[in-house]
């Protein structure tokens, strides 16, 4: 499916993460991976060993202005343009999430819709430069259209991160990128782990999900990313794939 393809995968942390689910079943199907990582980096690079093939891991903060301008030169040292991008990134400080919406303060506010919506916007600009018409952007959703338990400013962050995906596809249409997310379910990463109160989720999603949800198996979600990424949906823009066993679909 992705023979050929370059692709930027950015989140990986773990395992577990779903970035790495991608960056393993691309290189299966043929791509060539380069990985992001930010802070542990000593982790990321371990945890990168572990994919079927070698990639090379590079360092990006982005809220770090230096490090999103530098991005197209350090990836030019491995690859000469980018087929596909893959954003999995999301933070909120603990203030914003467990039931803090209403007493959280402005800057860990700032911060949740900077590292989860606005820096969609940003790595975009960033690989810009070496994106190849018919390239596909794809990001990590959750369903941002109703309210949740614990999830607080996160979830505004989605819904931010939903509406930035639009615009984006929208301005980056006329150059030919594809601009997609992918609202996954519920799956027991590092990230979610982090969440005060994330055991409702995995109760709600296991026992309502239509088609049974998985917490441990990140593989379907990591096929409809890869599916955006390749060439299979060449006129298919600003849209939310639902990966999340078809919980959004279906009342209590």
């Amino acid at each position: 499916m992705l023979e050929g393809k370059r692709l930027l995968v950015t989140g990986l942390i773990t395992e577990q993460s779903l970035a790495f689910g991608v960056a393993k079943l691309a290189q299966e199907h043929g791509a060539q991976v380069i990985l992001t990582g930010f802070g542990r980096m000593s982790l990321v690079e371990r945890i990168a060993k572990r994919l079927p093939a070698p990639a090379p891991v590079l360092e990006l903060d982005v809220t770090n202005a230096e490090q999103l301008d530098s991005l197209a030169d350090r990836v030019k040292e491995h690859a000469d343009g980018l087929d596909g991008v893959l954003h999995s990134i999301a933070y909120a400080p603990p203030s914003a999430l467990g039931g803090g919406f209403l007493t959280a303060p402005w800057e860990d506010v700032a911060t949740a819709l900077h590292v989860s919506a606005f820096s969609f916007k940003s790595l975009a600009m960033a690989t810009l430069p070496l994106l190849s018409k018919g390239a596909g952007i794809v990001g990590m959703d959750f369903d941002a259209s109703q309210a949740w338990p614990v999830y607080d400013w996160m979830g505004v962050s989605k819904a931010t991160l939903e509406s930035t995906c639009r615009y984006l596809a929208r301005d980056l249409g006329p150059k030919g990128i594809r601009v997609n997310l992918v609202a996954a379910g519920p799956v027991r990463t590092l990230a979610a782990k982090s969440i005060p109160g994330f055991e409702a989720f995995e109760e709600a999603w296991t026992g309502r999900a239509p088609l049974g949800w998985s917490l441990t198996d990140s593989e379907p979600v990591a096929k409809a990313c890869l599916a955006l990424l390749s060439d299979w949906f060449p006129a298919t823009t600003g849209e939310i794939v639902h990966v999340d066993g078809g919980f959004h679909a279906v009342g209590v």
